[in-house]
């Protein structure tokens, strides 16, 4: 079985050669993206496909999910959204490039993550359909109906508020936005690459949902109990800025029985796969006491 280690080396391979240095932008869009990071979700895709039976087009997409990823974190820590200054152990891009050039670095990013998608599609012209297909799922996952969507909800939630009987509704709204979808939607994506059964997409989408949440749970019971050197990002920020979290909304115990809960529906969702499965299921188990 190909490893979580084994398929984020191939990714940092292929993303040196997608983003050369230079200009002021190129080199801020690779300080973020070369600054380290599980590669979680490009590796959640090259593995779907591998499972799936191949599709030449997986590397590139992978590293195009990788590019988005990293513009959103980018411009989620800018002094509008969430106002960080430490990010995977170093400061964040708008500290050492300044505001301006941290907003042009998430845009190249974000451009960048459509040109190699649409470069990969190209390559072969009896591939573009299931190409298209993907791409359309990445672009779903990432937009104003997925992760976009989130992060909106998200900074709406901790300016104006939200009453007590919809934060249930509210934190899940947001969560399965701006965390959820951009596993499901990569997971998806993989499948349109390599001609998935209906049965096979249902059952990767399902894991990803519940991957995703067990992953923002863990996140949020991180950002109380965690060690900031390990985890890599300022902690204890999300009570300060008053953020709708696991914590805030169901408390540390029952935020570690919804961990317990995902880990289950996740688990659950691979019996379609049977033993094909085995690097998602070593994956999630990963991920309930991870550390950062």
């Amino acid at each position: 079985m190909t490893t979580l280690k084994e398929y984020a080396a191939r990714v940092e391979a292929r993303l040196e050669q997608l983003l050369p240095g230079g200009a002021v932008v190129n080199d801020a869009m690779r300080y973020s993206v070369m600054a380290g990071g599980k590669r979680l979700r490009p590796s959640m895709l090259l593995a779907a496909a591998d499972m799936l039976g191949g599709a030449p087009e997986a590397l590139d997409f992978a590293c195009a999910v990788e590019m988005i990823h990293t513009y959103s974190l980018i411009h989620d820590d800018l002094p509008g959204m969430d106002d960080d200054t430490l990010r995977r152990g170093r400061p964040t891009n708008h500290v050492v490039y300044g505001v301006g050039q941290a907003i042009l670095a998430g845009d190249g990013l974000l451009n960048t993550a459509f040109e190699t998608m649409f470069a990969a599609s190209l390559r072969d012209a009896a591939r573009a359909r299931p190409c298209l297909e993907a791409m359309a799922e990445i672009a779903r996952g990432s937009g104003v109906k997925g992760m976009i969507l989130g992060q909106c909800l998200d900074l709406d939630s901790e300016r104006n508020g939200v009453p007590v009987e919809k934060r249930e509704q509210m934190l899940e709204d947001i969560q399965q936005g701006k965390t959820a979808c951009m596993f499901i939607y990569p997971l998806r994506a993989a499948c349109r690459l390599c001609g998935a059964s209906e049965a096979e997409l249902e059952a990767l989408s399902r894991y990803a949902s519940a991957f995703g949440l067990l992953f923002q749970a863990t996140d949020d019971l991180l950002d109380v109990l965690g060690d900031a050197a390990e985890v890599g990002k300022t902690l204890g920020k999300d009570e300060k800025s008053g953020k709708l979290t696991c914590i805030s909304v169901y408390g540390v115990e029952k935020t570690r029985v919804r961990v317990a809960s995902e880990h289950a529906r996740a688990i659950a969702a691979l019996d379609t796969f049977g033993p094909r499965a085995a690097f998602f299921r070593t994956l999630v188990d990963t991920m309930v006491d991870r550390t950062k």
